[in-house]
């Protein structure tokens, strides 16, 4: 259904969005065609649809498709699918030196930890609350929240996380269909601890032969780690192949996958100092 957003619509849209033509869903509704999404034009490029609830089924459909939701406390749900869309390539994720460093130091000091879904709620709350530059409030609404927590439950939603000495200092959740992965968000609360999660994930994914990661929106951060804009038309492409595949077993942490990130003798001198804050 194809209709302007009206002030009897449930929630505010931001200024920018009210006088837009949206398709309007509810929870019957299947999303339209991706190729209906607003144009770069538009004062929303990517906008494809608003309305209905957050739900399991939802997510498991819109992301099939190459759609997710993205809005703020007091607005419907709204369902978006960039033209062109952030990824970042498996193999081109750019592991600096200092990040190498970093992570051998943090490898080799006892009570620091990388795991694999050991408290999924834990991270997307604090996913949803850690303060950043430049944003106001958060997207992970409580409705988002729950609907991600039941999918993790479900083994679609999984969560990467940095410990230190028993503490959680970082991290990461995303999702994973087939041979597919979606990164939702990321935390620190120490230096470079949502770094260290990030590179234990994607060395997972080489593990499982997994070969994009889906970034959503382009970010300056993410670009420096080796992220780039691919059109619609490819990404969704590259997901019809990818999402059917056969998932991989399990994403219980291996550190074997650890050396997929640099050849053995990368680092042999590499500084052996310990660090005051390995995260």
């Amino acid at each position: 259904m194809v209709q302007p957003y009206t002030k009897d619509r449930p929630g505010p849209l931001p200024p920018a969005m009210t006088g837009l033509t949206l398709h309007w869903i509810d929870d019957d509704t299947p999303l339209p065609p991706t190729a209906l999404a607003l144009g770069p034009q538009s004062d929303a490029p990517g906008l494809l649809a608003a309305g209905g609830r957050v739900t399991v089924a939802r997510l498991e459909e819109a992301y099939r498709l190459g759609v997710f939701p993205w809005f703020s406390p007091g607005q419907p749900a709204l369902w978006w699918t960039p033209d062109p869309r952030m990824v970042l390539p498996v193999a081109e994720f750019r592991l600096s030196h200092s990040l190498r460093k970093t992570l051998r130091r943090f490898l080799r000091t006892p009570g620091c930890e990388l795991r694999f879904d050991s408290d999924f709620r834990s991270v997307i709350q604090a996913c949803a609350h850690t303060p950043r530059a430049g944003q106001d409030g958060t997207w992970i609404v409580p409705s988002v929240m729950a609907a991600y927590a039941e999918w993790h439950k479900a083994d679609r939603v999984h969560s990467a996380e940095t410990w230190v000495n028993g503490e959680l200092v970082g991290g990461l959740y995303f999702v994973a269909i087939g041979r597919m992965c979606f990164g939702e968000s990321m935390f620190a609360h120490r230096t470079d601890a949502s770094k260290i999660a990030l590179a234990g994930f994607v060395a997972a994914c080489r593990a499982r032969g997994i070969g994009m990661v889906d970034c959503q929106q382009n970010t300056g951060h993410l670009a420096s780690l080796g992220g780039r804009e691919i059109p619609r038309a490819d990404f969704l492409a590259h997901l019809t192949r990818t999402v059917g595949a056969a998932a991989p077993a399990d994403w219980s942490y291996d550190e074997t996958a650890w050396g997929l990130l640099w050849p053995p003798a990368a680092d042999r001198d590499a500084e052996a100092t310990p660090s005051r804050d390995p995260a």
